[in-house]
């Protein structure tokens, strides 16, 4: 980031020398998400502590974008495991409630969230490679592949982690899923902010065109 934002400056200083005023440089989205068990990003302080070192003396009004770190961490999709598709060869299915619909990252483009069962496993088990799935239909209702993860039976909660910047704002009703709710957690209190919607809401948004 240091290395991007001095070319920046520097652009700022040549589009000035060129006779154009330059009031506002952009940085982005700032510290980015620890999604493949990266290490943490650094403290928001360092970071803007780079930014100073870098636009000293540069006169410009910064904007910065830096939800994602925020809400990301924030958000976990809890999911339930439906079934376990067991296999003479190869990873476990895991079949949970949670699809594709509901965190559609892993689908468009091979997102890795963590995943962690809500209750630790009992003793010291081996993990199990499982392939994580959906309940839709199709292909693309896959999580991960191959993930090492405790063993896991129907009934028991999962959580994906690092889902709350992308996950509800991303979800839609495909394939006739109501959206999950989302509840608001503080402590030991909660509140649902947005409650599942029923079918009969869903279909009642659908008209027929007047000349029908």
């Amino acid at each position: 980031m240091r290395a991007a934002f001095t070319k920046m400056a520097g652009l700022v200083e040549r589009l000035r020398a060129s006779g154009l005023s330059v009031e506002r440089l952009d940085l982005g989205g700032g510290l980015g998400v620890p999604y493949f068990n990266m290490p943490e990003p650094p403290p928001p302080s360092d970071y803007a502590a780079m930014v100073a070192g870098v636009v000293e003396g540069l006169g410009v009004q910064l904007a910065f974008e830096p939800g994602r770190v925020i809400a990301a961490n924030a958000g976990v999709l809890l999911a339930r495991v439906i079934h376990v598709n067991e296999r003479p060869e190869g990873p476990k299915f895991l079949v949970i409630d949670a699809a594709m619909n509901d965190l559609i990252r892993p689908a468009m483009y091979d997102a890795w969230h963590d995943i962690r069962p809500v209750r630790p496993a009992a003793g010291n088990a081996e993990p199990s490679l499982y392939d994580v799935v959906g309940p839709v239909c199709e292909t693309g209702d896959t999580f991960t592949r191959e993930r090492p993860l405790p063993a896991m039976g129907a009934g028991d909660l999962m959580a994906f982690m690092s889902a709350g910047a992308y996950g509800a704002a991303m979800s839609s009703e495909y394939n006739s899923r109501p959206l999950i709710p989302e509840v608001l957690v503080s402590g030991e209190k909660f509140a649902v902010i947005r409650a599942r919607p029923t079918y009969d809401e869903m279909l009642a948004r659908e008209a027929a065109g007047e000349w029908q």
